[in-house]
């Protein structure tokens, strides 16, 4: 039986699974949060992220288990550039998304919701979301699908999108807008 500790107003959403008692996944997390390697760079709430999916039980999009990607995700929330193209052809390929790309997604948007400093880096990520908001939609009528399921975590982001936007010209701009027309939302609040 699952039983969960009252939350108060300021817990953020991620964080449930830590609350949850009597529940094989909190011990599996934490198991699995102990394993990763630790960088001073990446917060707290990424790498939490990174722990909540499971990594070896999904299929990456090369064919083998996803569990490669964790590296991959860490790097790109160290914020190497090149991390976010390596992506590609493993969450994404062409115009089709693959099994990790809703677990990629997530864990992009908590990096993101950590607001990393560097342009470059923000300018990757942003590159990475859009690609995989650009893929063919493979949700019915009564389910999400993949791009449903990274729609719904990239929707998170919103203000943030907006808030680059005051660079006109740049390339962070440039995707941002992008984001948000596909999105379908307003360039302002």
């Amino acid at each position: 039986m699952i039983r969960f500790r009252p939350l108060s107003l300021h817990d953020q959403p991620w964080p449930i699974l830590w609350r949850m008692w009597g529940s094989e996944k909190q011990p599996h997390a934490q198991r699995h949060l102990n394993a990763l390697p630790r960088s001073p760079m990446v917060p707290d709430s990424v790498m939490a992220e990174i722990a909540r999916h499971d990594w070896e039980g999904t299929e990456c999009g090369c064919g083998r288990s996803a569990g490669h990607l964790v590296d991959a995700v860490r790097d790109a929330a160290e914020g190497h550039p090149a991390a976010f193209h390596a992506l590609e052809g493993h969450a994404f390929f062409a115009q089709h998304l693959k099994p990790p790309a809703p677990a990629v997604c997530a864990v992009l948007m908590a990096v993101w919701a950590a607001r990393p400093p560097r342009r470059a880096t923000r300018e990757a990520l942003l590159w990475t979301l859009l690609a995989l908001l650009c893929t063919v939609d493979d949700g019915g009528t009564h389910e999400a699908g993949l791009h449903g399921q990274c729609a719904a975590h990239i929707r998170t982001g919103v203000d943030g999108f907006r808030l680059e936007l005051g660079v006109p010209g740049s390339g962070t701009s440039a995707y941002a807008e992008g984001i948000l027309e596909i999105l379908g939302l307003p360039a302002s609040s």
